[in-house]
């Protein structure tokens, strides 16, 4: 790091899922890429830790799957919405689909993001505990052509023709580049338990209660991850012990197929994580010079197993048009403006069916409102009995690759109009 400015072929400008896979995939390409990250590690956190087909895909190329194969990663066969007693009302089934994509994979986001980093080839340099401060211009309101970074109380530039923000929900880049978009607060939390020693559930499960969503699945190590909907203040009277235990026992009390997991889950009270629970989409995914990647450009709710990995793909995607476009030559700002371009122009859609396919499967087990009970068990039931509609739902779960919901389709799924397609599966 010496003198005042360093030049890269690319600078991506956060470490979660989205900035590793996109340092993994560009580095891929055999361009110089340096990857900062405003923490100096990384922290273990209740997120992003089940890999839908689509991103397994992209990660089966990359080697990275083998990896969490190989550190005990969790096959699930089916996303479920069960009643309390435990009765599937709708099951997505992904033995359905083509062959190689027939499971999710579970584990954890500490492992999944050490997985990635291990990938990162000899092209891609690291550097943690370096703050950006702001995007660098080519001149006022013009093309942007690196960052300003802080470090170990030092000041200076990176330039590249292509800048990665990869740097959350509140991407200080985004906002600099003049996007503004609405983040959307779910009227709800999560807060997340690490059950040791619980049975093992063979699916990704959402239990439907009184109160809102419960979702369960394993993890690695005889482990399960409960995920629990409660009002934004409801645990902040109960800080002691003995509230927290009478608090998760009427959890169990509100599922009976919890039952099993009581003694972990007051075992494991102390794990709990509250998690605010956004839905967030941004209108463009790219300007010159810069694009958006993860939560910087996308988040949704956790129930749908969307976020990270969207991240991984929408990463893969920018890299397989920058290379479509460099056609074997260093990367110039035209080229890797015409990339950004075609970027915006494939992956905008996609998030966009992804953000509506995800809210619909929030809202259809977490609206306590009364319409949005009647609505969305309507709907859970009506599509749990539709074949065609489920693997409509499953395809578009998976990531691979958008199947719209038409307006018809929407009168099916609520049961207003019966549907004479209803067996008619496509073919995978």
């Amino acid at each position: 790091m010496s003198g005042t400015s360093t030049r890269y072929d690319a600078v991506v400008c956060g470490a979660g899922a989205g900035g590793l896979a996109s340092a993994h995939a560009l580095g891929a390409l055999g361009l110089r890429v340096l990857l900062v990250d405003k923490q100096p590690r990384l922290r273990p956190v209740a997120k992003g830790e089940v890999l839908q087909p689509g991103a397994l895909r992209v990660l089966r190329r990359w080697g990275t799957e083998r990896l969490l194969e190989q550190r005990a990663g969790v096959r699930l066969g089916h996303l479920v919405v069960r009643d309390p007693a435990g009765t599937p009302l709708m099951a997505l089934d992904y033995g359905q689909l083509p062959e190689g994509d027939r499971w999710l994979l579970s584990h954890d986001h500490l492992t999944i993001l050490d997985a990635l980093a291990e990938g990162l080839g000899p092209t891609v340099e690291v550097r943690r505990g370096a703050l950006v401060e702001e995007a660098l211009r080519d001149g006022p309101g013009g093309r942007v052509s690196g960052v300003a970074v802080t470090e170990g109380g030092r000041r200076y530039e990176v330039r590249a023709p292509l800048t990665v923000a990869a740097d959350g929900i509140s991407s200080r880049l985004r906002r600099a580049a003049g996007i503004g978009a609405r983040r959307v607060d779910y009227p709800h939390r999560l807060v997340s338990f690490d059950l040791a020693g619980a049975p093992r559930p063979d699916d990704f499960s959402a239990y439907l209660s009184p109160r809102g969503l419960r979702l369960v699945y394993a993890l690695p190590g005889d482990r399960v991850r409960l995920y629990v909907q409660t009002a934004p203040d409801e645990l902040r009277g109960a800080r002691d012990r003995a509230a927290l235990a009478a608090w998760a026992e009427g959890v169990v009390a509100e599922v009976p197929a919890l039952e099993p997991l009581a003694g972990p889950l007051l075992a494991g009270l102390d794990s709990r994580q509250m998690l605010p629970v956004s839905r967030f989409l941004s209108p463009r995914l790219a300007v010159p010079g810069m694009a958006f990647v993860g939560e910087a450009a996308y988040a949704v709710h956790p129930m749908a197993a969307q976020g990270m990995n969207t991240a991984i793909t929408c990463a893969a995607s920018l890299a397989d048009q920058l290379a479509d476009h460099l056609d074997g030559l260093p990367p110039s700002p035209t080229t890797v403006d015409a990339a950004l371009r075609a970027y915006q122009a494939e992956r905008r859609p996609i998030l966009a069916q992804a953000a509506t396919t995800s809210d619909n499967a929030a809202r259809m087990v977490t609206d306590l409102t009364w319409r949005g009970r009647v609505v969305g068990r309507r709907a859970v039931r009506f599509t749990g009995r539709n074949p065609r509609l489920l693997h409509t739902v499953t395809y578009n779960m998976s990531g691979l690759g958008p199947r719209p919901m038409t307006f018809l389709d929407r009168l099916h799924q609520l049961g207003v109009l019966p549907d004479p397609r209803a067996h008619r599966v496509p073919q995978t």
